[in-house]
């Protein structure tokens, strides 16, 4: 009974806090849930409306195809703040390879021909400071749970308008003592440059992701061996536009899932100075429950170079409305 309580606490709270929607909203309690908030403050800025922008500071996590436009190599990592006692970490390193066209003779030219990339990183959530009671309503200790998300991606770029990609993640998450689980899933992407200042991307999203339990090592014969629980399966396509002379970006997403949304996400990004961009957008606009309220943001990045590195230190804001307090996402970025 002792344990049958706190792991029901601990399913209940972490669940709460962690993801905590209305009941209109199946996938806001669907598994996976903190690998759909947002990846760094700037994409987390720009309302998520990310998957087919190829300028700037780019991440697999929105598109493994967009690995491919990756300044150099690079290196993030970002930390958010958040209510209820939740941690939402990210980390990523990546590189772009450049393959030149080679003349009669064999020898390469200034000609890039094709170009590749590659990144990896970690994404972990959790919840702490959650009170274990036992069959009395009395504290025993203190639990915590742990969700991670370890990903890959590589990506082509065969032509000068064509690019895709292919990321593989493996989740890992901590629940309960002796209960856990382990799985790999996959997404998929493309970009293609309609005109010089138009492009478009999509992405198919956690195929073939779950979670998969055994509870026997805590209820012994009374428990089951292989429970699954899929993730929801992500479809999503993207438009963004280079604005004249360099002022910035402008995007839109919208993205469907077999949870029944379909979702529009809108960001934009303006260079007001030379190492001062601002970015506003607004993510969740689900076009198939208007009891979800809608995440706006905004945020900004500041650059600077120092010993032949370019730093750069970014700040998002994002309301969430079903919290007693937003979000507030720093994130640091270096090309070298």
């Amino acid at each position: 009974m002792k344990k049958t309580t706190q792991l029901l606490i601990i399913i209940l709270v972490s669940s709460l806090n962690l993801f905590a929607q209305p009941s209109t909203s199946q996938i806001a309690s669907a598994p996976g849930a903190f690998a759909r908030m947002g990846f760094g403050a700037r994409g987390m800025a720009m309302g998520n409306a990310m998957t087919s922008v190829t300028h700037g500071q780019i991440s697999s996590y929105y598109n493994p195809a967009l690995v491919v436009f990756q300044e150099g190599n690079n290196a993030q990592i970002g930390y958010t703040f958040l209510s209820l006692d939740r941690k939402l970490n990210f980390i990523n390193v990546g590189r772009n390879f450049k393959f030149y066209k080679k003349n009669e003779e064999g020898i390469n030219t200034d000609e890039i021909h094709s170009l590749a990339g590659v990144s990896l990183g970690i994404i972990n959530s959790g919840v702490s400071e959650i009170d274990g009671r036992d069959g009395s309503g009395l504290k025993t200790k203190t639990y915590s749970t742990s969700e991670n998300q370890f990903f890959l991606a590589f990506g082509l770029k065969p032509s000068n308008r064509f690019s895709f990609g292919l990321s593989a993640k493996l989740y890992y998450y901590s629940l309960f003592e002796k209960m856990s689980s382990t799985s790999l899933g996959f997404d998929v992407g493309f970009t293609y440059k309609i005109l010089d200042e138009l492009y478009i991307g999509g992405m198919l999203g956690d195929l073939n992701s779950k979670h998969r339990w055994d509870s026997t090592p805590i209820y012994g014969e009374q428990g089951k061996s292989n429970t699954e629980n899929d993730f929801p399966l992500i479809k999503r396509i993207g438009f963004s536009y280079l604005l004249p002379q360099d002022f910035g970006i402008v995007a839109v997403d919208f993205e469907s899932t077999n949870f029944g949304t379909n979702i529009l996400k809108f960001g934009g990004e303006i260079n007001l100075l030379e190492f001062l961009k601002l970015r506003a957008g607004i993510d969740r606009i689900n076009l198939s429950n208007s009891d979800m309220i809608p995440k706006s943001s905004f945020g900004f990045q500041l650059n600077h170079r120092l010993m032949n590195l370019d730093f750069n230190i970014n700040y998002a804001f994002v309301l969430e409305p079903y919290a007693p307090s937003d979000e507030h996402i720093i994130s640091l970025g270096v090309i070298f």
